[in-house]
């Protein structure tokens, strides 16, 4: 009998963003493993009276909803709704990913229905709030927030998480180990192309012919520490006179750093492209010899894997980290990749000097970090780790007519 996983998403196509690609990737592997998979979006999708909507050859589901609704009537709403399509879906599992606003109605709808719950936390709720500047760390919001977190955890089924560094968060919660498990961020090694020369029309029109190129793709956050780099460049320019900075993507710091670059005079030297589609970033990936991730060391993300620099190294680049505990999960240094002092721009620009100065190191470098991806962390190895979750959520409620679930597939 086929498993029927009822996923509950903050938001999916067609918005872009590494949530929706992370969900992609497992929506793709499960049903590879044979599971039938559902996908209900929140109203953080966005207000509409839609139930069901079809994009790029998937089938979300929604929740109809209203411009101005405040958190309680949303988690009403998305309880009815989820409740309604458990039932249509004879789900045996319902999946809630981050945030907890989602987990909380899929708790109420266990209760009810008897279906078992499992929650996914990418991040923290409290963290979040934090990050997005709607709380501070030890308010009375931020407790509230991490009290209604931790009251899920505890009581969800079974619990998954993207790294050991939330798993460790989880755990000081209360939360069993037996409870957790770490499915961890992946990448489709077969998507990305190895070692691919830049295109010669596109490196010209961004004018970075002759250029030694560092870089960075992805949002604007403030916790990415682009200021940073930008300052390790404005350094390095008397040693490195062709250098020039990429910066490829956007977000809520563009116009402090384009600020930031007028104000030191490297106008000609830091280039923004701007967002561009996503299917066309690993060409502008093409264009950067050392792609940059300068991460400030914050709770997010000393405890939180990204996902770009997995990207980076299934692209065969070179890259530079800072030592923040996320990073430190994924980057053997001097391996896979190279790390420095988080926060620091003359760490940064050492870091960087260093790396262009061992370019006969290159080829081992890109090398051992694609078999590091290969290896490790591709979709299909993750996402089989969903087989013992889901068997573990479903013991307590077996009855007959329920999937067997077991290590060697379904």
């Amino acid at each position: 009998m086929t498993l029927r996983v009822l996923h509950v998403l903050d938001h999916s196509l067609p918005l872009h963003s590494g949530y929706t690609f992370r969900t992609l990737a497992i929506l793709r592997e499960q049903r590879a493993l044979g599971w039938q998979t559902f996908q209900l979006t929140t109203p953080k999708q966005g207000a509409t009276s839609t139930l069901k909507e079809d994009v790029d050859g998937w089938t979300f589901h929604r929740t109809p909803s209203t411009e101005g609704q405040g958190m309680l009537a949303q988690m009403r709403l998305t309880a009815r709704r989820l409740a309604a399509l458990a039932r249509e879906t004879s789900a045996d599992i319902v999946h809630a990913h981050s945030p907890v606003l989602n987990a909380l109605p899929a708790l109420w709808v266990r209760r009810q229905l008897k279906v078992p719950l499992v929650y996914e936390m990418r991040a923290s709720w409290e963290d979040a709030a934090v990050d997005h500047g709607t709380t501070t760390e030890g308010s009375v919001r931020y407790r509230a927030s991490r009290a209604l977190e931790s009251y899920a955890l505890k009581r969800a089924d079974q619990v998954t998480t993207i790294c050991e560094g939330l798993r460790g968060d989880i755990a000081i919660r209360g939360v069993p180990d037996e409870r957790i498990t770490v499915i961890p961020n992946a990448v489709d090694v077969a998507s990305f192309r190895f070692g691919v020369e830049a295109d010669p029309e596109l490196r010209r029109s961004l004018g970075l012919d002759g250029a030694t190129v560092l870089g960075f793709a992805g949002s604007f956050y403030g916790y990415e520490g682009l200021a940073l780099l930008i300052e390790a460049a404005r350094r390095m320019l008397p040693r490195h006179p062709n250098l020039r900075v990429l910066l490829v993507g956007g977000g809520p710091q563009e116009a402090n750093l384009k600020a930031q670059v007028a104000s030191a005079g490297l106008g000609d030297r830091v280039i923004f492209t701007g967002r561009v589609p996503h299917d066309q970033v690993q060409r502008y990936y093409e264009l950067i010899d050392v792609l940059a991730y300068p991460r400030l060391g914050i709770r997010l993300t000393e405890l939180v894997t990204p996902l770009k620099p997995l990207e980076a190294m299934a692209q065969g680049r070179m890259l530079v980290a800072s030592d923040v505990g996320g990073h430190r999960e994924l980057i053997r240094h001097g391996e896979t990749g190279f790390l420095f002092k988080a926060g620091d721009a003359t760490a940064l620009a050492q870091v960087l000097d260093d790396v262009l100065a061992r370019r006969a190191l290159w080829p081992d470098v890109r090398h051992q970090a694609r078999r590091f991806v290969e290896q490790e962390r591709t979709w299909a190895r993750s996402v089989a780790r969903y087989r013992d979750v889901y068997a573990r959520a479903l013991q307590a409620y077996r009855r007959d007519g329920r999937p067997q679930i077991t290590t060697e597939g379904t």
